[in-house]
């Protein structure tokens, strides 16, 4: 079901204290100094600079737990691009996710040409292990020149009406952007997205498909299962 939680051999702080830095933060639209306001009231000294640390260690290897978790991606994929701010400049950020709404892979790119389209169908391909039947796309002309170079013998479906799933998985990039007012580097940018692709969705069960009592069952699963990912299964629950 999963691998071993990340090593914290050499950190002084306790595991419970890590993760939970690090779940504030790309659960919720935080920054550092905010986290590290949060954990002092409850009796905790830790400085930005040392949050900003662990999330940028252990925030993909904590998103990799509940992405391997997941059932096997769909055979029907769903891909878009959106325009992002890095460092005051605009890039790309192209994003994949399956018919069930799970983000596949994402990539922070310069443009969004035919050159762009075949370097993120081939990551995409390289991340899943698996070809699709049928590729759903927008109206953007480099995805036919790179589908057909890439896999030609996938269905492509080119619709802008069809691609409302893609679309609206860039809606909870949208809000973090604004919260945190851009980005300041595409590596920073491809990092930090790659690892809040992951950890938000599992905190996010389709709540409109559950009863109360359903919701909060499955809420406390989840957590169980961060637990087990972070290595801080046993200790005492978040607060």
């Amino acid at each position: 079901m999963g691998s071993a939680p990340p090593s914290y051999k050499g950190h002084r702080y306790p595991v419970e204290v890590i993760a939970h830095c690090v779940w504030r933060y790309f659960r919720f639209p935080l920054g550092f100094r905010e986290v590290e306001e949060l954990v002092l009231e409850r009796g905790v000294m830790v400085t930005s600079e040392t949050v900003r640390r662990w999330c940028a260690k252990f925030g993909q290897s904590y998103a990799n737990g509940p992405c391997r978790r997941q059932p096997r991606s769909g055979d029907k994929w769903h891909l878009d691009e959106v325009f992002v701010r890095v460092n005051g400049e605009q890039r790309y950020l192209w994003r994949a996710v399956d018919a069930g709404g799970n983000v596949l892979d994402i990539l922070v790119q310069s443009r969004r040409d035919t050159a762009a389209a075949r370097r993120f169908f081939r990551k995409l391909l390289k991340k899943t292990c698996s070809v699709p039947w049928v590729v759903v796309t927008g109206k953007l002309r480099s995805y036919d020149a790179a589908h057909r170079e890439v896999m030609p013998l996938v269905e492509h479906r080119s619709h802008k009406g069809l691609n409302n799933r893609a679309e609206n998985s860039h809606q909870p990039t949208r809000q973090r952007e604004r919260a945190m007012k851009g980005f300041r580097g595409v590596g920073g940018a491809q990092r930090f997205l790659s690892a809040f692709s992951g950890i938000p969705p599992h905190f996010r069960p389709r709540r409109h498909l559950m009863s109360a009592p359903g919701h909060r069952a499955e809420t406390a699963i989840r957590y169980a299962i961060w637990d087990q990912i972070t290595g801080a299964a046993g200790q005492p629950a978040k607060t």
